[in-house]
C-alpha cells in the first residue's frame, strides 16, 4: 500500500482556543496531591504545605531552537525539561508546569498533537501535572512559554550565594555533550542544503545528539544527597555552560574558585568530536552550555561522602573573593575564566 504523501492537516481555526486546549490536554492525568484542580477554569488550584518554587522560560523558534531537525515531539520534552532542571537546581520537586505556545497558521493541529507528546511524556517520566496555560497566534513561527512549579521544605532550599571559601565544586555526568550535538545538527542541516538525497550517518553521534535533542535533568541528584546526607552550600543548573554557571555563584556568593581542567568529565564522544571539529575539549566543557547537569558546592567537611561516587566529579574548590576565578590546566598554570557560554541577551551581528 502506497504511503499518503498528503496526510490530512487540520487547520486550528477549525477548533478555536478552547476546543484546541480541551483537544490537547484530553490525555493529561493528575499525579500529585498538591494539584487540587488541574486545566479547566479560570485559574488551577494547588495546596502547598511547603515553600513554593516557581520558574519559568521562552523559548522562540529561530533563537532557541530550529525545527528543520528537532521534532516537535522532542521539543515539547525539553522545553519542560528546561524549567524542571531549575527547580532541582534549588534542591527542590517539581510538581507542575504551565504551558502557553504562540503558533503562526503554517502549524495545523497534527504538529500541535506532537509538541504536546512530548510535553505529556515529559510529565509522565517526571510525575509532574500540567495544570494550564494558553494558546494564541503568531506571525512568526512558534514561541513556546513553560512555567515550572515545585516545592521544598524552606531548610532544604539551596540558592546560589551560599558558597563559602573552601567549599568543594561538584559536577554531575558529563560536559559539552549537548553542544557538540548541535555542531553535529547543524553541519547536517548544511550538507543537506547542498545535496537534500545525501542520508547522514549519525551513528557515531547518537549520544551527542540525544543531549541536544531530548535532555534529561537531574531528578535523582536531589534524593542522591539526602541519602549522603549531604546539603549544598549552592547550586545552579549548567544551561548556559560551566564557566558562566560558576561565575553566578561565585558573584552572589562573593567568593573567587580554582576548576581543574584534569578534572572535567568528558564522555568519550566529546573527546572524538572535538577532534573531528577541531575543537578544544576544555573549552567546550567550559562554555558549550545546554548540558542540564547540576553543579554545586559543598563542606569540605563532606569530602569522604563524595569522592569515589560516580555520579559526581569534584572539579574543583572555592577560594577568597581576590583570588579571582581561575581555571588551573594541566600544566598546572592558572588561567582566567571568562563567561562564553550562551548569551539570550547578545544581539546579532
Amino acid at each position: 500500500m502506497l504511503e499518503d504523501k498528503n496526510p490530512q492537516k487540520t487547520s486550528l481555526a477549525e477548533l478555536g482556543e478552547f476546543g484546541l486546549i480541551n483537544h490537547i490536554t484530553q490525555y493529561f492525568t493528575v499525579k500529585n496531591a498538591t494539584t487540587k484542580y488541574a486545566v479547566g477554569d479560570d485559574a488551577a488550584v494547588i495546596s502547598n504545605q511547603d515553600e513554593t518554587l516557581v520558574t519559568t522560560d521562552l523559548l522562540i523558534e529561530g533563537v532557541h531552537f530550529d525545527l528543520s531537525y528537532m521534532p516537535l515531539k522532542h521539543l515539547g520534552y525539553k522545553a519542560v525539561m528546561v524549567n524542571l532542571s531549575d527547580v532541582y537546581a534549588m534542591n527542590g520537586k517539581a510538581t507542575q508546569i504551565t504551558v502557553s505556545i504562540a503558533v503562526s497558521n503554517r502549524f495545523p493541529l497534527e504538529a500541535i498533537e506532537e509538541l504536546y507528546a512530548g510535553i505529556q511524556l515529559a510529565c509522565d517520566t517526571y510525575q509532574v501535572d500540567l495544570v494550564g496555560g494558553d494558546t494564541t497566534s503568531s506571525t512568526k513561527g512558534m514561541l513556546i512559554s513553560v512555567t515550572a512549579i515545585g516545592t521544598a521544605k524552606a531548610e532544604d532550599i539551596v540558592y546560589r550565594h551560599g558558597a563559602k571559601v573552601t567549599d568543594l565544586i561538584v559536577v554531575t555526568g558529563d560536559l559539552g555533550a549537548a553542544y557538540l550535538g548541535l555542531q553535529v545538527l547543524e553541519r547536517e542541516k548544511q550538507v543537506f542544503a547542498v545535496d537534500p538525497k545525501n542520508q547522514p550517518d549519525l551513528d557515531n553521534y547518537t549520544y551527542l545528539i540525544e543531549r541536544q535533542l531530548k535532555p534529561e535533568v537531574r531528578k535523582d541528584v536531589v534524593g542522591w544527597l539526602k541519602e549522603l546526607d549531604v546539603k549544598p552550600t549552592a547550586m545552579i543548573d549548567i544551561s548556559d555552560g560551566l564557566s558562566s554557571e560558576i561565575m553566578h555563584i561565585c558573584s552572589q556568593s562573593k567568593v573567587g574558585c580554582k576548576i581543574y581542567e584534569e578534572k572535567l568529565p568528558l564522555d568519550p564522544q566529546v573527546i572524538s568530536a572535538c577532534e573531528e571539529f577541531e575543537l578544544d575539549s576544555t573549552m567546550v566543557a567550559l562554555s558549550g552550555g545546554e548540558d542540564y547537569e547540576l553543579l554545586f558546592t559543598v563542606p569540605i567537611a563532606d569530602f569522604e561522602k563524595m569522592k569515589g561516587n560516580p555520579n559526581f566529579s569534584i572539579i574543583g574548590h572555592i577560594t577568597e573573593e581576590n583570588q579571582g576565578l581561575n581555571l588551573v590546566t594541566r600544566a598546572s598554570q592558572e588561567i582566567e575564566l571568562k563567561a562564553q557560554g550562551w548569551n539570550p541577551m547578545k544581539e546579532e551581528v
